[in-house]
């Protein structure tokens, strides 16, 4: 069976006085339908870059994506998105957020609306606008728009980084039970090694800017679900997140 997502010889530049400012380069990667990817690496080393074309949101200069046999040639209902705040409508209350995100691909589509704010610790609270909730709460609000539109790929691009870390904790352990109840297949952007290892199938990491692309995959073998007691108590958690803090402190050196 061919993967969902294909991303092929990707690259991205932009036009500067001194020349070609090139961000992402050779950027191949294949994500099987299902799969959760993490996306990790220094900052500036073009995983948001990566993120937003595949959100349609900007162009390739080289290379090209594809989901689902359709190559991405702008924004799409068959992908959600998260990004690091949760960019809600403030004047609409937190059901109609969700709502309006539903009707893009089910007409009259009042009765899952509820169902979506529940399962993200939301229950009861659709008729609240954002400006009445905390971070995090808003935060809830737009992983239920995100999994509401029933797309093939969510895209998350650090979507705790802005939380505390008792949130975003809670946070994690809601996406990941949405995730294992849907199985929709997800790329997420973030810098925390941990919640890698947390979440993911496989952590993609990202060699250090200009022109960064994959310098090394590794597989989480963890099985699933997980608990955070759990995985601590394993010595090859410790073993993987080595492995992996070594490979950054490799490309900080290597940029120092």
């Amino acid at each position: 069976m061919p993967a969902l997502v294909e991303i092929a010889q990707l690259g991205k530049a932009y036009e500067t006085p001194a020349g070609p400012a090139v961000i992402v380069r050779d950027f191949t990667l294949y994500v099987d339908t299902g799969e959760f990817v993490c996306l990790l690496g220094h900052s500036g080393c073009g995983k948001t870059t990566v993120l937003s074309i595949l959100m349609g949101l900007v162009a390739p200069s080289t290379g090209g994506a594809v989901i689902a046999g359709r190559e991405i040639d702008g924004p799409g209902t068959d992908r959600g998105v998260v990004f690091q705040s949760a960019t809600l409508l403030p004047w609409m209350s937190v059901r109609d957020n969700v709502r309006l995100a539903r009707e893009q691909v089910v007409s009259g589509a009042d009765g899952g609306v509820e169902s979506y704010l529940a399962a993200v610790g939301l229950g009861g609270m659709g008729a609240r606008y954002p400006r009445e909730l905390s971070a995090g709460m808003q935060q809830r609000v737009g992983i239920a728009r995100a999994f509401a539109l029933e797309p093939r790929l969510l895209l998350l691009d650090e979507p705790f980084s802005l939380l505390d870390a008792l949130t975003r904790m809670e946070l994690q352990d809601e996406l990941i039970t949405l995730w294992e109840a849907k199985r929709r297949t997800v790329i997420m952007v973030t810098h925390d090694v941990d919640e890698a290892l947390q979440l993911a199938d496989r952590i993609v990491m990202m060699t250090n800017g200009p022109a960064a692309t994959i310098g090394r995959i590794f597989d989480v073998p963890f099985p699933r679900p997980r608990r955070r007691d759990e995985l601590l108590a394993r010595p090859d958690y410790f073993w993987l997140r080595d492995s992996i803090v070594a490979f950054l402190e490799e490309q900080a050196h290597a940029t120092a």
